[in-house]
């Protein structure tokens, strides 16, 4: 330690005020002792400290060695008996009694005066220090911990990726090379797998397919998803359906691709060709055909069907109940499956079927029962009929008759069309009612018959009421 070079010159002229000023400002708790031990005055350099040791005016007249904790005492003995050259202070950790009986930790240091003969013990207060290292170690606890959670997850993701059945690809976003594959992959590719590192992930496909893979990886980069596709392998032409998805990976991207059979090989050579046309032509069918489980849930449905219900993709309606565009909801699709379960059939079943924006088509359904797998599953096929000309000759009711009227009909058309046209005659005359009472405000008559705008919209372009080229948006 270098001490100052002419101490009598520069701080000869203080007095003992002054030399006390400093002595309590050169450290936090500052206490004098005789040579005896004994404690003969304290200073501390805030109210705070103070406070927390509380009446330290009982410590004067005690020995030192009685106000610091048991485990300290052997240390305060040893620096009272022989106290350190002041040019070179030894400090020790002392455990001090505060308030209370808390130990509070003080870095201290002794140091002894020629004049008057007297011990001076500097002591830092530890609190600070230790509070950081006790944070310092709950921040280590915790970073051991993640890291302890992020080896087990890896440990878990390296156990279903070497295990998993389906062949799977971790392909690098930018440059769209594999990064690895799993031992399903490697069976998979053969002998190209132990190349397939490092090279692009569309060398492995026949030529047919690079396109769509290609195009697959593209939209995982800009959308972050893609639909699945369906691909061949250059070697054997195994068919197979290739999943993708999106992962964020050290600020880049990385992807997934998993590859599934198809329709298995065998099983495709022996579909005789009339069986695959007839696959082909349920799936662009004019008519919409629905697969659903046991309890009405669509697994799959065709073009045609997405049309009448005004969707978009086949995800839309997949998992959702069939019972949400038929009819009546709650009724028309518990009597289908009723009778699918009893009979195992049904045939031109007339009722309607509601769009996604409010439209409603008159259809026939038919429907069979069959077991695939040891489960049941419903197939249905739906007929658009709003299309057809009723017989006008014999007398058919159109929308809009009077009571009178369709009472003239019975005996000359069928019950259920009765039963429609005296629905139809009803719903316009509450209609008509309706934009009477609220003198033609359509948004007023909408809430009133509990109806949306856009669907009380389409009632009045259905029964010819009201002005068509007028905005559907507008109440009036």
């Amino acid at each position: 330690m270098k001490s100052f070079k002419a101490p009598k010159a520069a701080l000869g002229h203080l007095d003992t005020e002054a030399v006390a000023t400093l002595v309590a400002a050169a450290a936090d708790i500052s206490i004098v002792l005789d040579l005896a031990g004994i404690i003969r005055d304290v200073a501390f350099s805030s109210d705070d400290l103070l406070a927390e040791f509380g009446q330290s005016e009982s410590w004067i007249g005690r020995p030192w060695v009685d106000t610091v904790a048991r485990d300290s005492r052997p240390k305060v003995q040893d620096m009272v008996r022989a106290p350190q050259d002041p040019a070179r202070p030894r400090w020790r950790h002392i455990n001090q009694l505060g308030a209370g009986g808390a130990s509070i930790p003080i870095l201290c240091a002794c140091s002894i005066l020629d004049k008057p003969g007297s011990i001076v013990v500097f002591g830092r207060d530890l609190r600070p220090v230790s509070q950081l290292q006790q944070r310092l170690v709950e921040v280590q606890q915790s970073v051991e911990r993640g890291y302890s959670q992020l080896r087990q997850a890896e440990t878990r993701y390296r156990l279903l990726f070497q295990t998993s059945e389906d062949a799977v690809l971790i392909v690098e976003g930018d440059s769209g090379k594999v990064l690895e594959a799993n031992p399903a992959a490697q069976r998979l590719f053969g002998a190209a797998a132990r190349r397939l590192v490092g090279r692009p992930a569309t060398e492995p496909f026949a030529i047919d397919s690079r396109d769509g893979v290609q195009s697959m990886l593209a939209s995982l980069r800009s959308l972050g998803r893609a639909e699945e596709i369906d691909a061949r392998l250059a070697e054997g032409d195994s068919q197979l359906r290739v999943t993708g998805t999106a992962l964020r990976h050290d600020s880049g991207l990385v992807f997934l691709l998993r590859l599934s059979p198809g329709l298995p090989d065998s099983h495709a050579a022996s579909m005789p060709d009339g069986r695959r046309n007839l696959l082909r032509l349920a799936e662009n069918a004019p008519d919409a055909l629905v697969v659903t489980d046991s309890d009405g849930v669509i697994l799959t449905a065709n073009a045609a069907f997405l049309d009448m219900a005004q969707m978009t993709a086949e995800e839309q309606v997949r998992g959702e109940s069939l019972d949400r565009w038929l009819g009546r909801q709650g009724l028309e699709a518990d009597v289908l499956l009723s009778n699918l379960r009893n009979r195992g059939s049904v045939r031109l079943y007339a009722t309607s079927l509601r769009g996604r924006l409010g439209t409603a088509l008159d259809v026939e359904i038919s429907a069979v029962s069959v077991m695939e797998g040891g489960k049941r599953h419903y197939g249905f096929a739906i007929r658009d009929v709003s299309a057809r000309l009723r017989p006008v000759p014999n007398g058919a009711a159109v929308p809009g008759r009077s009571v009178q009227e369709l009472t003239e009909l019975i005996g000359r058309v069928p019950l259920k069309d009765l039963v429609r046209e005296a629905a139809d005659a009803i719903e316009r005359l509450c209609i008509e009612a309706a934009l009477d009472i609220t003198g033609d405000n359509r948004a007023s008559a909408a809430e009133m018959l509990g109806l949306s705008r856009q669907s009380l919209y389409v009632k009045l372009h259905r029964f010819g009421l009201g002005d068509f080229d007028a905005d559907p948006k507008n109440p009036g």
